[in-house]
């Protein structure tokens, strides 16, 4: 049923979808959905799960028993049939064998299928999938480091995937990740996808706000869309991969991100995460920390594919290589043998079984004149021996050992002398020698073990040390703004409850100007009555004079009487007294008398109360309510003072922590860099000790070819020279 030409057709509130989902049988007509199930809440209604476009509901068919998320939109999307239309075709067109993992799951777009009221509309019906969204996966396997890892690399498997087939979701976050029980990845919500099929349409929606980029906007839509927030992604993964409690440390409990906000990615240099994960020492984390950085304010079209990361991480090492430019020649410590040494054993590239054997021409070669005269004497030894026992020499045995023993000797001699003997010699002691230097690098390899894992241990020490020092800034932090809250909610307080006490003040501050301008009007009322010219019963004038003598002519100046027992007499008089107290005996004023002053004065007393004023004058008031209103004004300025007193107090707080995440930072930096140079000379030192261990293989190989070569020099080698020449 479509909508009204020229007027953008109105969408159902969830609630209203709920409400005809409880009689599925009445709303849906597609018979897998008819008469099926929804999952309800425990107030028995069709639970829901509500987004900014739509809500999904959870329905199990009671024609098949399979399982769907039913998609029930809320806001019209422009073109939305079309757009399904073509993700769908496209997402069927893919082969499972293509795809790293199963993440595409099949949806069918349903127009006019749910009715609510009296009008139909379009649904989504969406195959049901048992996993849980990356941020609930990461809260329960943030510590198991190979699987996060793994899980990186299979998400930006999945951010392959969609760039080969040139697709982009549009709105890659961690509740439209869903990780299975296999730890591959679902996703789910495909209102803002992008395919070939759709280049020409405007986007739907910007995707959520902690994930997308400071420069994407509404109208951003195509296959590079997704770029920014798959780095941010895969990053926050490695991250959590390489220091499992940045997940603790950086994420909120239910926060709708994983490491960074959008607040991080707008204001870089103010973010307490993205300065953490810069300055972490792993170089992993804060290479890609800083690639984030980079590409935040990067046009769109401009931000690199995810798959640059991947070199980085996989093919540093090939990397490196190919960059070093052509192979160097070898140097001695290289495994080469030293320059002396060559020519006289076979080079390391040769393998021992190419070593001369005796009957090489490495052996005894050009005669010399001993070699002739060494050569001569044993035959002659052997003749001078045969003629002495024939001769019958005295000692014939002596005489023949004697030119043996000669014979012996000066080839002894000679043979000591060769040349080749003295070179192999040398070779063989050169060989020995240098063997015995390198036979040290067994104790260095084992100091150089020692020294990487008590750097390793102090590295291990100085991070969880500079995590703990960042969490004690952080709770002095967050103590010194709880404590500037508590402070100003007691003085706020103080301040509501003097400006609330202001009203009761302001009533009796009338009564009491009210009660005072009676008080006022009875005295002068009574002021003007005098006990001469009205003077009560019994009173003459004599008595008046008397009582004015005492400071008594009107009303006013006395406020009654108290009578006095004489005991001297036994009668009773009377002393009247004063408006300040004071007591006065006036003569001729007895117990009778005095009551009768009395109750004039009360006469006069009650006729005047009876005329006092009820009321305060406009003017009277205003000058009452005018300075309680002051004090109300300066209890509202002295509330503001006490908010702009925790306003400073916060901003304190805030420099305090700034500056110490600063210092950390810097610290931090600073032992990065020595563990780097530390971790540049371990590398010189194992590189040393790989070149010592190759040279020391060949030096090995060559004493055994020098050892062969010289049991090739033999005595009976040489006596086999002197006559063979072989």
């Amino acid at each position: 049923m479509g909508s009204p030409t020229g007027r953008q057709r109105q969408f159902p509130s969830g609630a209203a979808y709920a409400e005809a989902l409880q009689h599925t049988d009445l709303c849906f007509e597609h018979p897998e959905l008819r008469g099926a199930k929804p999952e309800l809440t425990k107030l028995g209604l069709p639970r829901a799960i509500s987004g900014a476009f739509a809500s999904v509901f959870s329905l199990t068919s009671a024609a098949s028993g399979r399982r769907y998320a039913v998609k029930c939109f809320t806001r019209h999307v422009p073109d939305q049939e079309s757009r399904y239309q073509a993700i769908s075709d496209r997402l069927a067109r893919l082969e499972p064998a293509e795809l790293s993992q199963p993440w595409n799951l099949g949806f069918e777009y349903l127009p006019d299928a749910i009715g609510v009221g009296s009008q139909r509309y379009p649904v989504l019906k969406m195959e049901w999938t048992d996993a849980v969204t990356l941020s609930s996966w990461l809260d329960d396997h943030h510590s198991d480091r190979f699987a996060v890892d793994r899980l990186a690399d299979r998400f930006e498997a999945v951010v392959r995937d969609l760039a080969e087939h040139e697709i982009a979701h549009g709105d890659l976050q961690h509740g439209n990740l869903l990780v299975a029980s296999d730890d591959t990845f679902r996703l789910v919500d495909y209102d803002g996808m992008y395919v070939p099929a759709l280049a020409g349409f405007g986007g739907t929606e910007r995707g959520h706000r902690n994930y997308q980029s400071p420069m994407r906007g509404n109208d951003d839509f195509g296959a590079a869309m997704d770029r920014f927030s798959a780095w941010v992604i895969f990053m926050s993964l490695k991250a959590i991969a390489v220091d499992p409690p940045l997940w603790r440390r950086l994420h909120q409990p239910s926060g709708e991100f994983l490491l960074l906000t959008e607040e991080d990615f707008k204001n870089p240099g103010g973010s307490t995460g993205l300065r953490t994960l810069l300055a972490h020492p792993d170089s992993t984390v804060s290479g890609l920390a800083d690639r984030v950085r980079s590409l935040a304010f990067q046009p769109l079209e401009l931000l690199p594919p995810l798959a640059d990361a991947i070199p980085r991480q996989r093919g540093a090492a090939a990397t490196t290589t190919s960059a070093s430019g052509p192979p160097k020649t070898a140097s001695p410590a290289e495994g080469r043998l030293p320059d002396w040494m060559s020519g006289h054993v076979p080079s390391q590239a040769a393998p021992a079984s190419a070593a001369p054997s005796t009957s090489s021409p490495d052996g005894f070669r050009i005669r010399t004149a001993s070699d002739v005269v060494a050569a001569v004497l044993w035959p002659l030894s052997l003749v001078v021996a045969v003629l002495v026992t024939l001769t019958g020499f005295p000692s014939p045995l002596i005489g023949a050992a004697g030119a043996v023993i000669a014979a012996a000797l000066f080839t002894a001699f000679a043979w000591s002398r060769r040349a080749e003997r003295v070179r192999s010699r040398a070779v063989l002691i050169g060989l020995q020698t240098e063997l015995a230097r390198l036979d040290d690098s067994v104790k260095a390899a084992e100091k150089l073990r020692k020294d990487k894992a008590t750097f390793d241990a102090a590295e291990t020490k100085r991070t969880a040390a500079h995590s703990q020092a960042q969490d004690r800034l952080t709770a002095q932090y967050h103590a010194a703004l709880k404590e500037a809250e508590k402070r100003k909610v007691r003085r706020q307080r103080e301040v509501d409850k003097a400006i609330d006490g202001l009203s009761e003040e302001l009533r009796k501050a009338l009564g009491k100007a009210l009660a005072d301008k009676q008080s006022a009007y009875v005295r002068d009322q009574l002021g003007r009555r005098t006990i001469a010219q009205s003077p009560p019963h019994g009173i003459g004038p004599k008595l008046a004079a008397r009582l004015a003598a005492a400071g008594i002519r009107t009303a006013a100046d006395f406020k009654g009487y108290r009578p006095v027992h004489n005991t001297s007499y036994n009668t009773t008089g009377a002393v009247l007294v004063l408006s300040n107290g004071r007591a006065v005996n006036v003569q001729g004023i007895g117990e009778a008398k005095a009551i009768a002053l009395d109750i004039w004065r009360q006469n006069l007393l009650a006729a005047a109360v009876a005329r006092q004023p009820s009321a305060l004058s406009a003017a009277e008031r205003q000058q009452t309510e005018q300075s309680i209103a002051l004090r109300r004004a300066r209890l509202a300025d002295r509330r503001k003072a006490v908010e702009a007193e925790a306003e400073d107090s916060r901003k304190e707080a805030r420099r305090h922590l700034d500056a110490g995440q600063e210092r950390l930072a810097h610290e931090n930096a600073l032992a990065g860099d020595r563990a780097r140079r530390q971790r540049r000379e371990f590398g010189r030192r194992t590189v040393e000790l790989q070149q010592d261990s190759a040279l020391h293989a060949t030096l090995s190989a060559s004493l055994q070819a020098a050892e062969l070569h010289h049991r090739g020099l033999s005595v009976a080698c040489y006596l086999r020279f002197l006559y063979t020449g072989r």
